[in-house]
């Protein structure tokens, strides 16, 4: 580690105005995926940019201010939230995110199993041969929804994408630092001249127009709190029930991106502030966020693409975005602005966005020397990207957030590709040997088993 010349890792040197600017980028890096999960639930949109923004303070303050990750929308909850409100009903959501909360309150039982047992004792169920995979898996399970957002129109997402790659791999001085703001802007002008020429109708500013200028991210109506003036005691099982095992995935999923976070900033966040830290802190804004009827938070692919883009891991600028997103949560007209924002050039941004999460993952992979001369490894990593992007896909309603869905009594249960991925990968490596004869063949060499024994002496 250490050999990242171009890192940065104290924004203040290179001035205020560019520390703005820094944040407003991973803001608008997460704000599209942020807001399509309110968008595609029924949830408020304004109440998620709020606890996204109070979420990821949280988890810094409970982190230290170590760790420059970013909490948005989890897109591994969509399958739960449909299951209790299958059409945004205003009535069943407040139960699903019960269901949330319950999913959050795991990542405190596994965050207390490690500072109680240790981390090496928890973590020899999370190897790289596991994590790597399912990194991997994210930015492959994610890229669908780019490709789908780049349909809308695919020279504006082109633009988006040229704009980026010109810019991080020619541009000089903040050019280079800030390649997705940049992209954003000139797909987004690129997007209004189709409009004005009428080529195509990409931008509708009528939200913008009809949006207050000011107002309160959410309305108590919405919150858990008014569940419990009418229970309904078998509905709240059943939102239990069916998403608290998506917490399953999603924990794995956090030690991938905070492996992911620490491999791209060359600092070992697992081992300080602590992967109990960074439990804890996702865990408690993910029920804190379904107390007020916002989406269950994670810590975002998004924000460490754009961490490898830019090579600025100062924690600080990750905060800025935190609060310009609560700043506009209470703002009604500025969050319709942004959300008006074409589909096409978020999904271009997106792709090289959700790719970097793959490369991350392949990094972590190689980094690590994981031995793929060993089947047991090799089945490992098939079987998780197999099923995890397999089952993601394989959707007859096209609507890519395919999922596993069986019932236990009366109670049906669905399960992600992630998730069905990321349990498949850490059953088989707790049960699979992990010293294995191999047969004499191309590029492997059988041992035996006094050579093993001498090699540990």
């Amino acid at each position: 580690m250490g050999n990242n010349k171009e890192a940065i890792y104290d924004a203040k040197k290179l001035g205020y105005p560019k520390m703005v600017v820094l944040g407003l980028q991973h803001m608008f890096a997460m704000f599209g995926a942020t807001v399509l999960v309110p968008a595609l639930t029924g949830l408020s949109v304004s109440a998620t940019l709020l606890f996204a923004g109070l979420g990821t303070l949280l988890f810094h303050f409970l982190t230290k201010g170590k760790v420059p990750a970013f909490l948005g929308s989890s897109f591994a909850f969509l399958a739960g939230y449909w299951a209790i409100a299958p059409n945004g009903e205003r009535e069943l959501l407040p139960y699903a995110c019960i269901g949330v909360f319950a999913a959050g309150a795991l990542y405190l039982v596994l965050a207390a199993l490690i500072k109680a047992f240790g981390q090496k004792r928890v973590l020899r169920f999370f190897p790289p041969i596991v994590t790597g995979p399912i990194i991997i898996a994210i930015g492959l399970s994610l890229s669908g929804t780019a490709i789908q957002s780049c349909t809308s129109n695919w020279v504006v997402a082109v633009v988006a994408i040229l704009v980026v790659v010109v810019c991080n791999i020619y541009g000089k001085g903040m050019v280079k630092i800030v390649p997705i703001i940049l992209g954003v802007i000139v797909s987004y002008g690129a997007a209004l001249i189709l409009d004005c020429a009428g080529v195509a109708e990409l931008v509708d500013f009528t939200a913008v127009k009809e949006a207050a200028w000011i107002g309160l991210p959410f309305k108590m109506k919405d919150t858990v709190f008014e569940v419990f003036k009418h229970p309904d005691g078998s509905l709240i099982a059943t939102s239990i029930i069916t998403i608290m095992p998506i917490a399953l995935a999603t924990m794995v999923e956090h030690i991938g991106d905070i492996s992911a976070i620490s491999s791209t900033t060359e600092r070992n966040f697992i081992e300080d502030p602590g992967l109990h830290r960074t439990l804890l802190g996702d865990g408690l804004a993910t029920m804190l966020a379904s107390l007020f009827g916002a989406p269950a938070n994670t810590t975002y692919g998004e924000n460490t693409g754009v961490l490898s883009l830019t090579k600025v891991y100062d924690p600080l600028v990750i905060r800025l975005a935190a609060v310009f997103a609560i700043i506009l949560s209470f703002s009604p007209k500025f969050a319709a602005l942004i959300s008006s924002m074409p589909t096409a050039t978020i999904g271009g941004v997106s792709i090289v966005l959700y790719g970097m999460i793959s490369a991350v993952g392949v990094r972590n992979v190689v980094e690590n020397q994981v031995d793929f001369s060993r089947s047991r490894n090799i089945i490992i990593a098939a079987l998780i990207l197999g099923l995890s992007t397999g089952i993601k896909y394989f959707d007859p309603t096209g609507n890519m957030n395919g999922a596993i869905a069986f019932s236990i009594g009366r109670v049906d249960i669905s399960l992600s590709g992630l998730a069905v991925g990321a349990l498949v990968g850490i059953i088989l490596n707790a049960i699979l040997p992990l010293e294995e004869k191999e047969y004499k063949g191309v590029n492997t060499e059988s041992k035996s088993e006094n050579e093993l024994v001498e090699e540990k002496k």
